[in-house]
């Protein structure tokens, strides 16, 4: 790690993770040794007081950079995505920021974590921005760590394509990043008290104003947005207590033995959005005390060293999750807030519902639910022999986006041709059997099941 130049930070951070991997640390949080949360504060009631603006000029906001998004085939940064006719993800970012500024006039700092993919295509999008700034000072770079040979815990040797002995150390890197990068300093050098950050993919994650009041007035170190749980969040990461302390538990820390109870949103009720507040005083306190990194969970994930050859090398990926980080401050948090505030991107059903009109843009450049009357987005299921992949997506919407502001579900197998003039309410499932795609014909579809 130090003959490719990584920081002494990022080096202390994975030593105590592979240190942990050899003692035959798991990861894993059983049942046993945590509770549920029962009660939290809720943003309704946060937003009954009066924000203050004036505390945009001690706020920093980091957007998380560095995904590729090649689950959904694509070879550059998931951020330079187009979800509202020409307009990326990045496009929408950076307006929302100038918004911030330009209305409220206590400008607050703006980074990208970028990756070493991301980071060329990013930065070449942000100079159609030059009133952010010059591009290179909006970077934050991610680091990477060795993949660590399973048969041998040693690091992992690929001579035909070495860059694949390394990957990214989740999104706790974070933490040694802003360290190693001398922008914990330099921030707060700035008079920069509070730090918000949230993914580049979850464009309902803008700063928003009551939040950053009630989090400087509330004496947390360490505050995470956390939304209740519905049926389809049974697999992902929840909020626990063990003792007096949150913690969050990703699925990759569950062992196998207490998977019902890691899906049962009735006991387990909340999830981590990875919306987060930091005062970065504590955060440089929190790093000086445990000399010089924090002390994430170890999360241990098992894949080949080559992803594309499943008889390659077994290895292990050393991460951690920037949320985890709420059982390792003195003061830490959690809110409840509306599930607006969490609209990420993970596939071309996310995609597919981002781009349909069943999400507006505001005036301030934010992505919300068109319509008012609903408090979830449609629910949709694609079907991934031909829609897993950005192209197939692309190809399926060529004439246009169906309507789906009004579509509880839509469930579609087979290859299927839309266009703006379909639209779908209430229920819809879409079947065609044959192997040759079909086109829709234009109409409205309530609470129908369609074969072609």
């Amino acid at each position: 790690m130090r003959r490719a130049g990584a920081s002494e930070a990022a080096v202390a951070a994975f030593q105590h993770n592979y240190e942990s991997l050899v003692a035959g640390g798991s990861g894993l949080i059983p049942e046993t040794a945590i509770e549920p949360v029962r009660q939290l504060p809720r943003l309704e009631e946060i937003s009954k007081q009066e924000p203050e603006p004036e505390l945009l000029a001690q706020t920093a906001i980091i957007k998380l950079n560095g995904g590729l998004g090649t689950s959904m085939g694509l070879e550059r940064a998931k951020s330079l995505l187009k979800v509202k006719g020409e307009w990326t993800f990045l496009d929408l970012i950076a307006r929302q920021i100038l918004f911030l500024r330009k209305h409220h006039g206590n400008p607050p700092r703006f980074l990208l974590m970028n990756s070493f993919s991301t980071s060329q295509d990013t930065l070449r999008l942000l100079k159609q921005y030059p009133e952010l700034g010059e591009p290179n000072s909006l970077e934050l770079m991610q680091g990477q760590v060795p993949k660590v040979d399973a048969n041998n815990l040693r690091p992992a040797v690929w001579p035909d394509n070495p860059q694949l002995e390394w990957c990214p150390p989740g999104h706790g890197d974070i933490y040694p990043s802003l360290l190693g990068s001398g922008w914990l300093e330099r921030l707060r050098a700035a008079g920069v008290k509070y730090l918000f950050v949230s993914n580049s993919d979850n464009l309902g994650a803008s700063l928003d104003l009551h939040l950053l009041r009630y989090f400087a007035e509330s004496g947390k170190d360490f505050l995470m947005e956390v939304a209740e749980r519905t049926n389809s969040d049974r697999k992902g990461g929840h909020l626990a207590q063990r003792g007096e302390k949150f913690l969050l538990r990703e699925s990759a820390q569950c062992p196998q033995a207490d998977e019902h109870f890691f899906q049962d949103i009735e006991r387990h009720r909340f999830f981590n959005t990875n919306n987060l507040w930091v005062k970065l005083d504590a955060l440089k306190a929190l790093v000086l005390r445990h000399n010089g990194f924090v002390p994430l969970p170890l999360i241990k994930n098992s894949k080949t060293v080559d992803p594309r050859d499943r008889t390659s090398t077994p290895v292990f990926q050393l991460e951690t999750a920037m949320g985890s980080a709420i059982e390792t401050f003195d003061h830490s948090g959690a809110v409840v807030v509306p599930r607006t505030r969490f609209a990420p991107v993970k596939t071309t059903s996310d995609l597919l519902a981002l781009r349909s009109d069943a999400f507006e843009i505001t005036k301030d450049w934010r992505v919300a639910l068109a319509n008012h009357r609903v408090t979830q987005p449609p629910i949709i299921d694609l079907d991934p022999e031909h829609y897993k992949l950005i192209e197939g997506l692309d190809k399926a919407l060529a004439d246009g986006v169906p309507s789906l502001k009004e579509c509880r579900e839509l469930v579609v197998r087979g290859p299927v041709l839309f266009s703006s003039g379909n639209v779908f309410r209430g229920r819809v499932s879409i079947t065609n059997r044959g192997g040759d795609p079909r086109r829709l014909r234009e109409g409205d579809y309530v609470d129908s099941q369609v074969d072609l």
